[in-house]
């Protein structure tokens, strides 16, 4: 791995935020370079989300991505918005409830995971979505080791619901593996 450059989308609230400083920190626990950043202020309230990490062996140079190696959008809008910024490339990871334009799956791997419903459903915790999002992430990219996503996880959820979070951490690398099947 070189350099691989994630964009996480999503309505605010959905964690997305916190989902790309995990991953960030999970990889510079793992020796890489990283840089994190994020779009919030009126998204925060529930508007359209989105926050980058830059990941790389090197040192980076540029800390903005212009056109991602993977594009996560948990949500409709945000992928409506952020789709078009892409190069050929791009993985995108959408939520299987949103609509995939036919172009976008004639030109681009696409993953469509029930990442919401599975935190709802499967975990039973709707906040977890973006945990899920972050194993699901780490299995395409192996940016980091899965244990330092763990501790990275840990080091960022509510005291005592870390077994619930690793959970869904470990759920977002099966469905990947599933999928894969």
């Amino acid at each position: 791995m070189a350099k691989t450059e994630i964009r996480m989308t999503g309505s605010g609230g959905q964690g997305v935020i916190m989902g790309t400083i995990i991953i960030a920190e999970a990889a510079y626990e793992d020796g890489k370079q990283v840089i994190q950043c994020q779009a919030y202020g009126p998204e925060a309230r529930g508007g359209s989300s989105k926050a980058e990490t830059i990941v790389s062996d090197d040192r980076i140079h540029y800390t903005k991505i212009k056109y991602p190696d993977l594009l996560l959008s948990l949500t409709q809008e945000s992928l409506n918005k952020f789709k078009d910024a892409v190069k050929p490339e791009t993985i995108f990871v959408v939520d299987s409830d949103i609509e995939v334009p036919e172009e976008i799956k004639a030109a681009h791997k696409v993953y469509s995971l029930p990442i919401l419903d599975s935190a709802k459903d499967v975990i039973k915790n709707k906040m977890s979505a973006n945990i899920i999002s972050c194993g699901v992430v780490n299995e395409i990219t192996h940016v980091a080791t899965q244990e330092a996503m763990e501790r990275a996880v840990l080091n960022h959820v509510p005291k005592g619901t870390g077994d619930t979070n690793l959970a869904a951490l470990r759920l977002g690398g099966q469905m990947i593996r599933d999928y894969e099947k």
